[in-house]
């Protein structure tokens, strides 16, 4: 099955262009989708069949290309990569299209920046959706010093160790700017304490594949909020969990659980 790229538009944060598409009815409640490290809007959502799943059950779609991927700006400064500054783009991107509040799901580095939008931006997200993302919020479990040099070396055949190995392929087969994501993984190195996750009132669905050894377990993640709920993306790993249709269907019946209506701004 193939399937057509849809169409970007762009906007500005401060000195930055970031790339943007927007499907769906405009006056369904819209969803914010937040893609990982090293990924785009469309690898994450659109190939995966995530932006037709939701149009198709009547939401509006927006999601961006963070800063450093896909067709954003790509600066290779670490300072420009920190999450508030990356929660930056989504905020001003609600903004440009005048959208007072939005669901906002969020993959593995996604997550982490929707975590940062709900602790600093809480009245601008109905309810949260965070995948690929479980015990890891809260300590690190990865070498990000060896993915940042990974990215960094001349050769792909220069780099051995899991994961690094895998993110720099990952980054090679999506044309990706590698010295944006070694600057990007730098500094997104950020993780929460339990005491932070707890003031984070939205209802919260919190999904990691079983066999996912960059997320961790959901548990941690999910008990930390104070509306947490677990599901288990069963059989798949960090890169194969993003587009299961069980995963989908969980999210779908979570949304439709209570998390905004019908938008007419």
């Amino acid at each position: 099955m193939v399937i057509e790229a849809l169409p970007m538009q762009h906007f500005t944060n401060g000195d930055l262009r970031i790339a943007y598409l927007d499907a769906g009815r405009r006056d369904a409640f819209p969803i914010l989708l937040i893609h990982g490290f090293a990924s785009t809007a469309h690898i994450n959502w659109v190939n995966t069949g995530w932006v037709k799943t939701l149009t198709d059950a009547g939401h509006r779609v927006i999601a961006l290309d963070n800063r450093g991927h896909g067709a954003s700006d790509k600066p290779h400064d670490p300072d420009r990569y920190t999450l508030a500054e990356m929660k930056s783009d989504s905020v001003a991107l609600l903004d440009h299209l005048s959208v007072p509040q939005a669901n906002v799901m969020g993959y593995s580095m996604g997550a982490s920046i929707t975590v940062r939008l709900a602790l600093d931006d809480p009245d601008r997200a109905a309810s949260l959706i965070f995948g690929g993302r479980g015990s890891a919020i809260l300590e690190p479990n990865l070498d990000w010093k060896s993915i940042a040099d990974g990215l960094r070396a001349t050769s792909a055949d220069d780099v051995t160790g899991e994961p690094a190995r895998r993110f720099r392929l990952f980054a090679d087969q999506t044309g990706s700017d590698r010295l944006a994501l070694a600057a990007c993984i730098q500094s997104i190195r950020t993780f929460f304490t339990e005491q932070e996750l707890a003031t984070i009132e939205h209802r919260a669905l919190v999904a990691t594949g079983t066999k996912d050894d960059i997320a961790g377990p959901p548990e941690p993640f999910a008990e930390a909020l104070a509306h947490g709920e677990v599901f288990h993306i069963e059989g798949k790993d960090h890169m194969l969990a993003v587009g299961d249709k069980t995963y989908k269907a969980a999210a779908l019946e979570f949304l439709a659980g209570g998390s905004g209506d019908k938008f007419t701004g």
